[in-house]
């Protein structure tokens, strides 16, 4: 039998579909709109992306620093080894001409307290027990002791090259780590710049270079590097040759002649000079002689930030010449725009 409902329930079910439809839409309007990622505002993808330049840069040097320890290493290690089979190599003689005196000795009839200690497994202790060198030839006996003089520099060498080689495995596992974290660093720094419109991003190095401009040259339409002479002939050469390099670009790890990061820009110049500088921006914190900020002269190096991760060197008026981070080129910079940490003349 059928059932008939009561009057106006299809109506009544008809508005509850309607509502419930209109629910569901709002909510996922709702949803969708909260789900969907807000277009990142271009002054704060700026504010990331610098973050991540310095970061990368600080692992640059990082990086810088343990390739120059490994090449050391390697050198240090390689120069032990070669003693070790030099050494090796003089033991042997030594030992072939002492067995050759002993087979001799035996042949002759006797095994005499000589002939025990050229045997012996022990000759240091065996000497140390002899009541007198007296029981031996002169001549053999220093022999012996010139054996075991070798064995034991053999083995202290033996042992520096060990260590030497655990230190360079080492110093390569931070080597790789840290130029992991430079790739992990500018990776995330060029995601976020894709998340801009390439005129959004072509605005952004615009703005940066010319607040970089507006920096050096205080308004002025040049850049104003004063009259002040340079430290010394060698300084005035380093000079000129930063000052060749402006507009090149910036690449990690880089030290010229086309590209550079900060402390490869010092190296490169200083060089030009016949001056070799330690190779990161930290050690060549420690290159000279300190000075003031108000004693800097064009040549001196300008070490940034409390870490001291970044460089730049001194050009007269107040200005630095670097390679500010990736992305970035040589430029002029004025001096307070980053926190100095120390003054350097070389």
């Amino acid at each position: 039998m059928a059932i008939t409902p009561p009057p106006g329930t299809a109506r009544r079910f008809a508005r509850v579909l309607a509502v419930t439809a209109a629910a569901t839409t709002a909510l996922a309007m709702t949803a969708s709109a909260q789900g969907a990622p807000a277009k990142p505002d271009k002054n704060d993808v700026k504010a990331q992306v610098d973050q991540l330049y310095g970061e990368a840069e600080q692992a640059s040097e990082k990086s810088n620093a343990a390739e120059e320890d490994a090449k050391r290493l390697q050198s240090e290690a390689s120069n032990l080894q070669a003693q070790v089979a030099q050494g090796q190599d003089a033991l042997n003689k030594m030992r072939t001409t002492l067995a050759t005196v002993a087979a001799a000795e035996y042949r002759a009839g006797g095994m005499d307290p000589t002939v025990q200690l050229m045997l012996s497994s022990d000759p240091a202790g065996y000497l140390l027990k002899a009541r007198s060198l007296a029981e031996v030839g002169r001549e053999q006996a220093a022999s012996l002791h010139e054996v075991v003089e070798q064995q034991r520099r053999l083995d202290q060498r033996r042992s520096e090259a060990t260590a030497k080689l655990a230190e360079l495995e080492t110093v390569r596992t931070t080597l790789a780590q840290s130029k992991q974290q430079v790739q992990q660093r500018l990776k995330s720094a060029q995601t976020l710049l894709d998340t801009l419109s390439s005129a959004e991003r072509a605005q952004l190095l615009a703005q940066d270079a010319q607040e970089a401009h507006e920096r050096a040259t205080r308004g002025a339409d040049r850049v104003d590097l004063g009259s002040q002479p340079p430290a010394s002939d060698r300084a005035a050469a380093a000079v000129a040759a930063a000052l060749s390099k402006l507009g090149s670009p910036y690449v990690y790890g880089s030290t010229g002649p086309g590209t550079f990061d900060c402390s490869g820009l010092m190296y490169w110049a200083w060089r030009q000079a016949g001056v070799t500088l330690p190779r990161t921006s930290q050690a060549q914190a420690f290159g000279g002689q300190r000075v003031s900020l108000d004693e800097a002269r064009p040549g001196d190096l300008v070490i940034f930030f409390h870490d001291m991760h970044h460089v730049g060197m001194y050009v007269g008026g107040g200005i630095v010449i670097h390679a500010p981070y990736p992305g970035a080129r040589v430029r002029y910079e004025n001096v307070s725009a980053m926190p100095v940490a120390a003054v350097v003349r070389v």
